[in-house]
């Protein structure tokens, strides 16, 4: 039967050590000639061959398109959890191109001969599902905890999981008997045997085999890829490529590799061959009917949440769905753990206004947009429902120089951002982390290392492409959709999905960089006499502070972090040292260095959080005594285990109140603790709360009702509402603390 699969087209090069130059070469010419796959027999006993391993690690090297494979590799002679590592390495430094074929051993005088034990054939078949479980079981790092497995060939001691590839690796398995065509049915992603071995009757009964233990492992058969090893040219009286197209037809083959070290018959293979046959297989296909097959297993198909039409998802635009290779990697954010029913990736403006089509067809199920995740508050996941995930959507370029007008996508990390205008000499202010995406930050504020100097992340945007409720893809600046604009800048989450963003970046050059750690026993004199050295120094100063939970035995310790916006030493020792002289130094550091150095402290990889994470924040005008004790108490009693204040004030106050959606330009600190005990942590927190004349909703994490009005002044709140019911009356943007229609 035919199976449906894409058809693919590979090479068979042997591994010749006498001239190592000549099976890369054979690689090249595999995909100048169009084909999909170079192959390579894995023989560790042979040592007329080249390693197998080294060998497809330099071909990837050599070539940019074509995958790579061992065919097969040698298990026995393979411990299976260093291959899992040099599997996904390869992958990763391939670009996503290596597919794994395995196969349980055949010449066992030899094997043995390497020092590895005999094996009998039913061992064999035991030993290869278990590697097969393991290099599985490595790759997995969605997985907590070390890979523990108790085989009778392979056992694990809680090895640690990873890396994990670039792409979901295939594993095929070369095979022929019974028993192992049931394993194949049952775990791997291909079965790959030689035409040379087979005997009439044999592909037939096979497949038979195979589909029967894929089913009673509930998987669809046609998951399973057929491939063949294939000699030089038909076998029979009919032209290859209609002997080849019957295979297809008859047999569901739909990988076929050539095995030959000629370079003119893989330039014939690939350029003659490969298209007579696809197109034979199309116009049969097309006469049949036949389905193509399953884009996604079974298993994964079964994840799919209710209310979510899967088949709706317009063409092009990227999905991920639970069971999906990328999903583990996309479903949580930095604090909260997620398991939305879809993650939707688009590259453009129009394919996030498809994406807000789709989720406006879906009413009812919860929206989030991400930009890269790491939020504190993670509102760009949720539970069953949809993510607009615009990690692709990373462009950061320059419009106009001499303006230093920069145009950046909203997935961008601002690490990259600061590395990218630091070629200028230019940076933009943005939060203390890295990581952080610039779409989040850039619609809610930007608290960051320039804020007294420079200001708000906002307070620099120019203008903004969005997205509206109604898929309509409108441009806001000063002049055009001005309460737009204005609305961006502080409640952007609300409004629409930003789709890149216009900056004016400031000129900045070599600056102070500090991290003072100090004795912070008294820890409320402390607080209040750094609050009040922050506010009487300079601008060119802007300074941050962290404590953590009281340790047994030990002071209460402080850590400032410190930028200084000047290049002379001078200037950086006189602004920090009132700070030295407050009280006793643990440690110090004080050093030039650049901005996008400062930054480059994150990493931008995948992100696990898991449950519901625990914050609260404030912004204060002042650290008053009464402030400063409340704090204190609540450190004390170990109700946080992490509490900041950054420095806010100067030149965010130059701004206007009602200029921004960010409303709260008078307080000088920003505030933010972490809570473990959500009873001991709220009833702490409400002592500090009544000091604060707002919240910032990126560090907030309370579902309370009120968080709304605390986060916008009466009369922000009401034009936010004016907006909202206008640009978007059915609260399709509701998941991210949500401000009603009105």
């Amino acid at each position: 039967m035919d199976y449906g699969q894409r058809l693919e087209f590979g090479a068979f090069i042997t591994p010749i050590a006498a001239d190592p130059t000549a099976p890369v070469a054979l690689a090249q010419v595999a995909e100048a000639s169009g084909l999909d796959l170079a192959t390579f027999q894995d023989h560790p006993y042979q040592p007329a061959f080249l390693d197998a391993w080294t060998l497809m690690s330099f071909v990837a090297a050599r070539t940019e398109r074509i995958r790579v494979a061992p065919n097969v590799l040698n298990v026995p002679l393979r411990q299976p959890a260093v291959t899992a590592v040099a599997a996904a390495s390869l992958d990763l430094l391939s670009g996503g191109r290596l597919e794994l074929g395995l196969g349980a051993g055949g010449f066992w005088d030899a094997i043995e001969s390497m020092g590895t034990a005999r094996l009998t054939p039913a061992e064999s078949v035991v030993a290869l599902e278990e590697a097969i479980d393991v290099i599985r079981g490595k790759w997995d790092t969605s997985e907590r905890g070390g890979l523990f497995t108790e085989g009778e060939f392979h056992r694990l001691r809680g090895a640690k999981r990873g890396p994990r590839p670039a792409h979901d690796i295939p594993i095929l398995v070369g095979a022929l008997k019974p028993r192992m065509l049931r394993l194949i049915g049952r775990k791997a992603d291909g079965w790959l045997p030689s035409l040379a071995y087979l005997k009439p009757g044999d592909l037939g009964r096979a497949n038979t085999i195979i589909d029967e233990a894929a089913e009673d492992a509930g998987r669809d058969p046609r998951e399973i890829r057929r491939m063949l090893n294939i000699g030089a040219g038909p076998s029979g009286s009919a032209p290859w490529a209609e002997e080849l197209a019957e295979l297809t037809i008859t047999h569901g083959v739909s990988t076929f590799i050539a095995m030959g070290d000629d370079p003119n018959l893989l330039a014939h293979f690939g350029q003659e061959i490969a298209p007579s046959v696809r197109e034979l297989v199309d116009a049969e296909r097309a006469h049949r009917g036949t389905a193509g097959g399953p884009t996604r297993s079974r298993i994964a198909l079964s994840r799919r949440r209710d209310g979510i039409d899967y088949d709706a998802v317009p063409e092009g635009l990227r999905a991920i769905e639970p069971g999906d290779f990328d999903y583990p990697e996309l479903s949580s954010t930095y604090m909260r753990g997620g398991t939305p029913g879809i993650i939707l990736q688009p590259e453009t403006a129009a394919q996030v206004a498809e994406a807000v089509g789709f989720a406006r067809r879906h009413p009812g199920v919860p929206l989030s947009t991400r930009s890269g995740g790491h939020g504190i508050s993670g509102r760009s996941t949720n539970d069953g429902g949809i993510v607009i995930d615009l990690r692709h959507m990373n462009g950061i370029e320059v419009i106009d120089r001499e303006r230093r007008l920069v145009r950046i996508g909203p997935g961008a990390r601002w690490m990259e951002v600061a590395a990218a205008l630091g070629e200028h000499g230019w940076a933009l202010s943005s939060g203390d982390y890295g990581a952080v995406g610039v779409g989040g930050l850039a619609t809610a504020g930007g608290i960051g290392w320039l804020a007294r100097e420079h200001g708000l992340t906002i307070d620099h945007l120019r203008a903004a492409e969005i997205v509206l409720a109604d898929g309509s893809i409108q441009r806001a600046d000063a002049t055009t959709n001005a309460e737009l604009f204005w609305a961006v800048r502080g409640a952007g989450a609300n409004i629409g999905v930003v789709t890149s963003f216009e900056f004016e970046a400031v000129e900045i050059g070599e600056l102070g960089w500090a991290q003072l750690a100090f004795d912070a026993t008294d820890t409320a004199a402390f607080l209040e006499g750094w609050g009040a050295l922050v506010e009487a120094s300079p601008r060119d100063l802007t300074a941050f502070l962290i404590l953590g939970g009281r340790r047994p035995g030990q002071p209460q310790v402080a850590t400032m972090l410190a930028v200084v916006d000047s290049p002379d030493p001078d200037t950086i020792i006189d602004r920090l040292q009132p700070f030295a002289a407050l009280a006793p130094l643990l440690q110090q550091s004080v050093h030039l260095s650049t901005y996008p150095r400062i930054m480059a402290n994150a990493d931008i990889g995948p992100q696990y959080g898991a449950g519901e994470p625990l914050a609260s924040s404030g912004l204060i005008d002042h650290i008053t005594p009464e402030f400063a004790q409340a704090a204190a108490r609540m450190l004390e009693v170990g109700a946080t285990y992490f509490f900041q204040i950054r420095s806010v004030g100067g030149a965010v106050a130059d701004v206007p109140d009602d200029a921004t959606a960010y409303a709260h330009r008078a307080a000088n600190f920003s505030v933010v603790a972490f809570g473990s005990n959500p009873e001991a942590f709220d009833a702490m927190w409400q002592a500090l709360a009544g000091h604060a004349r707002g919240l910032y909703l990126s560090f907030e994490t309370s579902l309370r009702p009120e968080r709304i009005g605390e986060a916008f002044p009466p009369a922000t709140l009401a034009r936010l509402r004016a907006i909202k019911a206008e640009v978007d009356p059915g609260a399709l943007f509701s998941d991210n603390f949500a401000v009603t229609p009105g």
